[in-house]
């Protein structure tokens, strides 16, 4: 088997356009060049800091304009064809392009953020990528290849170093959101990448506890829970465990046993099992119930440049189903105050995943 190669080009507006060949590729080395008359990108957005929280918020209308559900022949990730001038000139295994309508950039950052105060603005620098998973019109990250998970994580290992040493980037986000009850617009498989101008409010939280606890907080949660009876799947570079104060319905998280502050720092090695055991986690959570669950999978990663030390890549994935047919909505308690009720113990959480994880491997094993 050959390397999984990275092949950049240029979409008709400008934009960067990456392909990432599967490292048993079937496809031709040559891509065709996009020659769509594009309008120009909307500009940079603006945001807004809440003096209230310190947080800032994005001001992206022009994200109100993107594609909702579009039918099979207009879907705008599948390859380029007749009748569908979709983002993708050539068929891929793995592409990775600019958002035409991101939530931060195109501008790259100049002077830092401005301090709290009233009415204060800045410019949303930074960018958004999307990651096609697949030329596949519907799926998910759970319904690909090996061969093909593996190249996804080399593309988000690639993309973070890439984003993280853009000017002005503070922190590096991979995610996918799988289902309507998330708030899918698009079917089609694949995921985005987030390269923000300031650190997040949930990563600023966890700074704090490490900042109060001491810097080996996510070492020993580590160990505290692969010490419990909530470890759902493990290998010798990995493990994925319902945390003890799970929020979610349905919340697993799987961490590093060495620590990697992000994508970018990851070994082969552990890249490569990574391949198979994010596949069989995924495949669990389907296992559960008749019909795909719906899921948000957050990689969290060190902020660009400061806690490289402490801070851990790890995957927070959650659900808010709660049964076949009902889902738990954020209602005054949590919405409101933050103040979260769990509606299913932990534990008990933890053993249906396991035994969902072993029938998926029974019935589609990687």
């Amino acid at each position: 088997m050959s390397s999984i190669i990275k092949r950049t080009y240029a979409l008709a507006d400008g934009r960067e356009l990456i392909y990432f060949d599967d490292a048993d590729t079937a496809l031709p080395p040559e891509r065709a060049p996009d020659l769509r008359d594009l309008e120009p990108r909307p500009p940079t957005a603006d945001m807004r800091l809440d003096v209230l929280t310190g947080e800032w918020i994005s001001v992206a209308t022009a994200r109100q304009t993107r594609v909702v559900m579009p039918p099979a022949q207009l879907d705008p990730l599948a390859p380029q064809a007749a009748g569908n001038p979709s983002e993708v000139p050539s068929n891929y295994d793995v592409a990775v392009f600019e958002n035409r309508s991101p939530s931060f950039g195109p501008a790259a950052a100049g002077e830092g953020l401005p301090d709290l105060g009233l009415g204060v603005t800045a410019p949303a620098v930074g960018r958004c990528e999307v990651v096609c998973f697949s030329p596949e019109r519907e799926g998910s990250f759970g319904s690909i290849s090996r061969s093909r998970a593996r190249t996804v994580i080399e593309a988000w290992a690639d993309r973070t170093a890439a984003l993280s040493a853009l000017p002005g980037v503070a922190q590096v986000f991979p995610f996918e959101n799988r289902g309507r009850e998330i708030g899918v617009t698009l079917q089609h498989p694949h995921g985005q990448i987030y390269a923000y101008p300031y650190v997040t409010p949930r990563t600023q939280r966890l700074l704090a506890s490490i900042e109060q606890y001491g810097a080996g907080l996510l070492a020993d949660v580590l160990d505290f829970e692969r010490s419990s009876d909530r470890v759902v799947l493990a290998g010798e570079h990995w493990t994925a465990y319902v945390p003890f104060a799970a929020r979610w319905p349905i919340e697993v998280h799987l961490m590093p046993h060495q620590h990697v502050p992000d994508f970018a720092a990851t070994t082969a090695e552990q890249r490569d099992e990574l391949s198979v055991l994010y596949l069989r986690l995924l495949r669990g959570i389907d296992a559960l119930y008749d019909t795909p669950t719906p899921y948000i999978a957050a990689w969290h990663q060190a902020p660009v440049h400061q806690h490289r030390d402490a801070v851990r890549l790890t995957l927070q994935l959650t659900s808010p189903r709660r049964g076949a047919d009902k889902l738990k909505y954020l209602a005054g308690s949590e919405a409101a105050m933050g103040a979260w009720v769990a509606d299913i113990a932990p534990e008990t959480q933890a053993g249906r995943i396991r035994e969902a994880i072993a029938r998926a491997d029974k019935e589609n094993p990687v």
